[in-house]
């Protein structure tokens, strides 16, 4: 059997491949970045094309890196960015329109009115979400709105609609595969989780056409297979999930209450809850987890800014130059000297889901200076964090052991200290960070025969970690604790106490 997986890792800002060997070692990867566009504020949009082109580029040189061919792979998997959402002509295979990224705005008043409706109960009872602009359902219903003839086409099945998972297996198969995984179906607002289908309610609600959807399957099965002049030689896609859900399965977080939080764009924490969907009564979302066939659950939290509040930094203030820099910055001073950044860019998400809150930096004096705003941001990104732990623990109904943490965040000590000394408990840091990655690669190879199973994958993908102790006293975390809540009340827009 070949003995390699080529993993495409789509995310936000970049596409990315890497080649695993059947140690799930790296052994080839390459990485390119694509533009982000902003045609209003608020609004985030892709051009899909550019995505293909970046991830083909990608895959192709990281297959030279490691000096493999196309015959050398037992399969692909891919991990994307979620609920970002396209639709594209099936028989030219060019978008109708730019694709709508998940952190975009752009839809809030089409969930306005959804709620207006009265359809929040339906939404969360089919498919564990809340009615959000995050989701996909709403951007769909916006393209087939503005886009002229849309809506027609739609039913008359000329269209294809897909996140970005779909969108690639559409093209490196050469038309031939129209279809997502459960994983990233669940986060559309369209599939019912339990069931395991699209909703037929939630489409007529929504007036989205079935005729438009992808086929839906297990993340570790066979998708498709790679048109021969894509690689060199055909390949089986066999492993896809969204990313936080591959995350999850390559940090080896099979058993239940198994917990990890992913430092990207945005922080993701999920946890496994097993076999029986897990409704939460803290404002967490009930979302599938990766699987070969049996239903799978996990519990998820979302928070919309995390490395992008460092971007901002960068780019948008100009008080760094990297976001390497703000380690150094930050230790420069004993603490933020009672400064609070709420990043609530584009709203606040988990557990308080609010689209009308707007970022703020509070706690500003005369003696605020660059390393206490910088310090505040490493800062805000920990809160956030400790926020979606605390209701993940409320549901549990038990406190956390350790939070597995990954991305590219993660390098940074400061803040993966600041984490630990806020939780209270340890976080365990794989050396190997790339676990978006090996979870695609790891579901391709459970599917392909290279690993026996997912139990067998996770002793894998769990070895080597770092574990980083808390050091802060509890009267400390309390009262640092304490300024960060009444600063996240502060920029609420509606439910604020």
């Amino acid at each position: 059997m070949p003995g390699y997986v080529l993993a495409l890792d789509q995310g936000t800002t970049s596409s990315r491949a890497l080649v695993f060997d059947d140690r799930a070692e790296v052994v080839g990867a390459a990485q390119h970045p694509f533009r982000q566009h902003f045609p209003q504020p608020g609004w985030v949009e892709h051009d899909a094309n550019e995505i293909w082109d970046t991830q083909l580029l990608a895959a192709r040189e990281a297959m030279q890196a490691a000096g493999v061919r196309a015959s050398d792979l037992a399969a692909i998997g891919i991990a994307n960015q979620r609920e970002t959402a396209l639709i594209w002509d099936r028989a030219t295979g060019e978008p109708i329109a730019p694709a709508i990224v998940w952190q975009s705005r752009q839809t809030a008043s089409i969930c306005e009115d959804w709620r207006a409706r009265g359809l929040e109960e339906l939404v969360r009872a089919r498919t564990g979400l809340v009615i959000d602009a995050y989701f996909s359902a709403s951007k769909v219903r916006w393209l087939l709105d503005r886009v002229p003839g849309a809506e027609e086409r739609a039913h008359r099945g000329e269209l294809a609609f897909g996140t970005i998972d779909t969108w690639l297996m559409f093209r490196l198969t050469g038309g031939e595969a129209h279809v997502t995984d459960e994983t990233n179906a669940s986060r559309t607002m369209l599939y019912d989780i339990e069931a395991r289908r699209w909703s037929p309610e939630l489409l007529e609600a929504f007036g989205i056409p079935e005729a438009l959807l992808p086929a839906v399957q297990p993340s570790a099965s066979e998708f498709g297979v790679t048109r021969a002049d894509i690689l060199g030689a055909p390949v089986s896609i066999r492993g896809v999930a969204g990313d936080q859900q591959a995350a999850l399965f390559g940090q080896g977080c099979v058993a239940p209450g198994d917990s990890k939080n992913t430092y990207g764009t945005g922080c993701f924490l999920l946890t496994t809850t097993g076999a029986e969907p897990s409704r939460s009564g803290n404002g967490l979302l009930t979302t599938a987890a990766a699987s070969g066939g049996d239903a799978a659950y996990a519990l998820e939290g979302s928070v919309f800014v995390a490395g992008a509040a460092v971007q901002w930094l960068r780019d948008g203030l100009g008080l760094v130059a990297s976001a390497e820099e703000t380690e150094a910055v930050a230790r420069s001073v004993p603490d933020a000297g009672g400064v609070y950044l709420v990043p609530a860019f584009t709203g606040l998400g988990a557990p308080h889901w609010d689209e009308g809150a707007r970022g703020a930096l509070i706690g500003l004096t005369r003696g605020s200076e660059r390393a206490h705003i910088v310090r505040a941001t490493l800062e805000a990104i920990a809160y956030q964090s400790r926020d979606l732990v605390t209701c993940i623990e409320a549901d549990l109904g038990r406190p956390l052991g350790a939070l597995r943490v990954d991305g590219g965040a993660c390098r940074n000590e400061f803040l993966m200290q600041f984490q630990a000394d806020i939780l209270g408990v340890p976080v365990h840091r794989p050396r190997n960070l790339e676990v978006t990655a090996l979870g695609a690669a790891g579901l391709a190879g459970v599917a392909s025969g290279l690993w026996p199973d997912a139990a067998q994958f996770a002793e894998v993908a769990s070895r080597d970690l770092d574990v980083i102790e808390p050091r802060m006293a509890n009267d400390e975390r309390e009262e640092r604790v304490g300024g960060w809540l009444e600063a996240v009340e502060r920029v609420r827009s509606r439910g604020a106490s």
